[in-house]
């Protein structure tokens, strides 16, 4: 059962990463309408970043991909 939950996870963040790519490569973090942990799994792959521009965060793709 677990695979299935894993597949899920994969897919979502995969339907996050495109959505940034159609957005510019970044988002404000407050409209990303994903659950915390399909973010989470995302930073911990390194695949997107938080960056906190003083007026809010952003989530964004990082410069290198």
């Amino acid at each position: 059962m677990a695979k299935v939950v894993d597949s899920y996870v994969e897919r979502t963040s995969a339907r996050l990463l495109r959505s940034l790519q159609k957005s510019g490569g970044k988002t404000p973090l407050h409209r990303v309408q994903f659950t915390n942990s399909i973010i989470q799994y995302l930073l911990d792959k390194k695949l997107v970043q938080i960056q906190n521009t003083g007026h809010g965060f952003l989530l964004q793709i990082p410069e290198e991909f």
